[in-house]
């Protein structure tokens, strides 16, 4: 029998926004872009671990207007799916949707690791606005129990989400791991990411 793959589960980023106003407006006023973004959970993601893992990248509901509510719905039917020893991620508002989620409910299977890219921790943003639900309590000692390896990675050179949302985590978290880097273009805008590459290759080792 061929072995069995393990799965990532990947939560991609998104908007939210406190009124219809702001969000059309932001509708109006966004870039336009003619030629696809190359980013690093698609081709280049698909490339280092495809082979050998099952990768599931669901499309979240209303990724430019998001709701929390509507995000669980939609991560929960995925439950039946899933296996044992799953790595989850999530970037940016995925990430922060993991901590909450994970933070307020057991998960239905083991967790390998889970890596949160830029989370944001609350609506303190320079350029948005963080509403719809995603904004966790407290206590975040069941995403600690969730997840026996859980990393958080942050770049200094992040304009959508600053770096000192790093310090918020870790003054809630005891056991994570914070990685800080030095830049990653940003809001993590980069094509290749090794890093994160390395370290789920030797999750599963």
């Amino acid at each position: 029998m061929p072995k069995q793959k393990h799965q990532i589960f990947f939560i991609h980023g998104g908007n939210t926004f406190k009124t219809q106003k702001e969000y059309l407006h932001y509708l109006k006023t966004r870039s336009i872009y003619l030629e696809r973004k190359k980013r690093w959970y698609d081709d280049y993601f698909d490339k280092m671990l495809g082979k050998k893992f099952q990768l599931i990248r669901p499309r979240m509901p209303l990724k430019d207007h998001s709701k929390y509510k509507e995000w669980v719905i939609h991560f929960e039917r995925h439950f039946p799916y899933l296996k044992d020893n799953i790595i989850l991620m999530g970037e940016s508002l995925g990430g922060i949707f993991l901590a909450k989620y994970l933070s307020e409910n057991r998960f239905p299977k083991k967790i390998l690791s889970c890596y949160l890219i830029c989370p944001p921790f609350k609506n303190d943003l320079p350029k948005e606005s963080l509403v719809g639900g995603f904004r966790p309590g407290s206590d975040l000692s069941l995403l600690e129990k969730n997840c026996k390896k859980l990393t958080l990675m942050f770049s200094k050179d992040d304009d959508v989400v600053p770096v000192s949302h790093a310090k918020k985590y870790e003054a809630k978290l005891k056991n994570a791991q914070i990685i800080i880097y030095k830049s990653k273009n940003g809001h993590f805008q980069v094509s290749k990411f090794s890093e994160i590459v390395k370290m789920i290759k030797e999750d599963v080792k």
